[in-house]
């Protein structure tokens, strides 16, 4: 038997290993990161192999067989098979400093903070319960370890272990998850601590499996001893139900995106387009190993431990225990402990990240607009603001996982996927449908969140209240058809009843909330960032735009957010780059308003880094919507460029004409006659009467040949196209 302190003194040591490691990460040159890079970034991805992996598949598998695999096969599916849209969102996140996965929802539509904040709001509620997932199998895995005629609540000055786990987990994200206020800056010393664990516990389960399989039983005689055993028979011989499977492959298909630490660490801090080709091959190799020894320790535990004298989550560790296997049962526990630690700490940094730029900020923004002008650093707010929401986050875990009872950790896990995917219509359909709105996203995420909330999270806390049961059974206010597990008369396992009309009702709400309305200006904008296009985005000159925001302003309001050294810094990078001189106390064009954003959003986000931005301008506008209304009227001048230009594309047949800005319209008319072999000369004309400043096209089309009756309209197109180019705003 394993003394208590021994067990205990491993844990923390293990723990202070990776203050070590995430501070030698910290230290890494540049060219060693390059190097280490291409290894780290797909076992960073591991970080989706948690205590549920490590613990809760062997659980599974004694019950259900083979049908744990489903976890595995949705991001084997989604690395291997869809890199091409992985690397369509690490360019998009990239372009737009995208800082979590909220925002990026947000960000596509039209950056709304209303968006930002229902997204948030979901992600957060959903990952409550898989942190409590990560205490439980924690706090499960000492109990088991430890002496187990003393309770593990009554060893001196240790008391709750879970509590304890909670507070230095919570510590270890605040140190090494809120270093800087750039949300976007990448985490070194973080990924490697992460990178690491993966290795730890890919090494400690595979060890596990191999003494249990060749030298505690050995294949033939587990084999024997299987046959003999009811419980193993029924488990060798379940067949795994079609339909759980294919929702369990569609969760995790979607969860590996979708997830905030996944979203984190595979698209936040990736740096290169090497480092996901090699996780193309890298992470479904290191899925297949980790499970590559599931079924003989679920097998063999059914063997040793008859009757349920073990909890089937803990068979992986009681096996050792029960062979006399001290040391390597301390190499299991802590195994287990790193699946629980990275997952927790990556979680709640990018929970804490969205808290930040989706909820607290834009509401304190928009109560106290005069301090914002007037914060010295607003950066150090925000840190101060992250650190409480990680140990908040981390207390409602606490509380969650307290009232979890004896649930089965696989089933919590499922239970959050299912939250986290209420994302996916909103998240894939913005990718693909150019239609869609913030209204429509909002929307359906509402309905989707409300219907999986009903359905499965109210559910699992049946067995706790007695009156749950009766709930479940008669319905709502005792009405039959609004039974959460059988809606309308449904009778489906509860698993596919809850996707199914979660996801169903979440589609139905976005598609027809969005065709209700036309989206706006910024919408369309930001469509055609995200949507494939055919033609490659462009960076128009904004010359002529002009507000009486000075550069000193904008300078001044980006120091509050990234300090004033790297904001001059940036300021000068960028007039460099464009070759122009920057005079603090004249107008700042929109090139350079543009900028500001970008940074700005590195820090709170972009539908935060937009509303300060808004609040800025509104020193000289009418109210918020004006200026608002100001920064999404420029946004569509680029709009409509792209609008003209793809236009013309489409109906150039044999060649393009191009002509100096500078050159009159009237000298125009030979060169279109030269020019003629076209069939049909293209003219934009912009109309502004409409509210919402919407672009109105009419298309001049002539005979096989452009004659002089042709010149007057091409001259006019060319008009409209220099002022358009210029970013003219009407």
């Amino acid at each position: 038997m394993l003394h208590d302190w021994g067990v205990i003194a491993a844990a923390f040591g293990y723990i202070g290993l990776l203050f070590v490691v995430a501070s030698y990460g910290e230290r890494l040159t540049q060219i060693q990161r390059g190097r280490l890079g291409t290894f780290i970034y797909p076992l960073s991805l591991a970080i989706y192999c948690t205590s549920w992996t490590f613990f809760g598949s062997v659980g599974l598998a004694t019950r259900t067989s083979v049908e744990f695999l489903a976890i595995y096969a949705g991001p084997i599916l989604m690395i291997a098979f869809c890199t091409p849209l992985l690397m369509r969102v690490i360019q998009l996140a990239k372009s737009q400093n995208i800082t979590s996965i909220a925002d990026f929802i947000a960000a596509r539509y039209g950056k709304s903070q209303a968006v930002a904040a229902t997204a948030a709001g979901i992600a957060i509620i959903g990952s409550v319960p898989y942190i409590a997932l990560q205490l439980k199998a924690v706090a499960s895995s000492l109990e088991t370890i430890l002496n187990q005629d003393q309770d593990v609540s009554s060893i001196p000055y240790i008391g709750d272990i879970a509590f304890i786990v909670t507070i230095t987990l919570a510590a270890f994200a605040v140190l090494f998850g809120t270093r800087q206020t750039d949300a976007t800056e990448h985490q070194h010393g973080l990924m490697l601590a992460v990178a690491t664990e993966s290795l730890v516990k890919l090494v400690a389960f595979i060890a596990a499996g191999v003494f249990v399989t060749f030298i505690m039983f050995g294949p033939t005689d587990l084999w024997e001893r299987a046959m003999k055993t009811p419980e193993a028979v029924r488990a060798i011989e379940a067949t795994p139900s079609v339909g759980n499977f294919l929702a369990m492959t569609l969760l995790s298909f979607l969860a590996i995106m979708l997830l905030p630490r996944q979203f984190h660490v595979s698209v936040v801090e990736n740096s290169t387009e090497a480092e996901v080709r090699r996780a193309r091959w890298l992470f479904p190799l290191y899925l297949v190993a980790i499970n590559l020894f599931v079924i003989p320790i679920a097998i063999a535990g059914l063997v040793s431990f008859p009757f349920g004298a073990s909890d089937s989550d803990m068979y992986v560790l009681a096996l050792p225990i029960s062979a006399g296997a001290t040391t390597l049962s301390v190499i299991v526990f802590v195994g287990g402990l790193s699946a629980a630690t990275a997952m927790v700490i990556v979680e709640c940094v990018a929970l804490a990240i969205m808290v930040s730029n989706d909820i607290i900020v834009p509401l304190v923004l928009k109560r106290r607009p005069a301090a914002q002008g007037s914060r010295a650093n607003f950066g150090g707010f925000l840190l101060k603001v992250r650190r409480v929401a990680i140990f908040a986050i981390m207390a409602m875990a606490y509380l969650y996982y307290h009232a979890l009872g004896n649930a089965q950790l696989a089933a919590i896990g499922l239970l959050s996927f299912a939250a986290v995917a209420q994302l996916a219509p909103a998240f894939f359909g913005g990718l693909f449908w150019r239609r869609a709105t913030a209204r429509g996203a909002m929307g359906g995420m509402l309905i989707g969140f409300a219907v999986w909330a009903y359905t499965l999270f109210l559910p699992s806390f049946a067995d706790v209240d007695p009156l749950g049961a009766i709930w479940l059974k008669q319905g709502l206010f005792g009405i039959t058809a609004l039974r959460p597990q059988a809606l309308f008369g449904t009778e489906m396992a509860p698993l596919i009843h809850g996707v199914l009309w979660s996801l169903s009702l979440n589609m139905l709400t976005y598609v027809v909330l969005s065709l209700w309305r036309q989206p706006t200006s910024i919408e369309r904008v930001q469509a055609d960032l995200f949507v494939p296009n055919e033609l490659a985005p462009i960076a128009p000159n904004f010359r002529r735009w002009r507000t009486t925001v000075t550069v000193q302003d904008l300078l001044s309001t980006v120091a509050q957010y990234l300090g004033p050294e790297r904001a001059l810094l940036s300021f000068e990078t960028f007039a460099t780059t464009h070759h122009i001189d920057i005079d603090r106390a004249a107008p700042a064009d929109f090139r350079l308003l543009r900028h500001a954003e970008h940074l700005i959003a590195s820090s709170i986000g972009a539908a935060s880094s937009r509303l300060v931005l808004s609040l800025l301008l509104r020193k000289r506008a009418v109210s918020a919507k004006a200026a608002l209304k100001l920064l999404d009227d420029a946004h569509t001048a680029l709009h409509f460029n792209r609008e003209m230009l793809q236009t013309a594309l489409n109906h150039v047949r044999q060649g393009i004409a191009v002509f100096n800005p500078r050159t009159p319209a009237h000298h125009l008319e030979p060169a279109i006659r030269r020019n003629s072999r076209p069939s049909r000369a293209i003219c934009a004309d912009r109309h502004s009467a409409d509210r919402d400043h919407r672009v109105h096209r009419q298309q001049r089309t002539g005979n096989s040949r452009c004659g002089p009756q042709y010149a007057a309209t091409a001259a006019r197109c060319l008009h409209h196209g220099r002022r358009a180019l210029s970013g003219t705003i009407e």
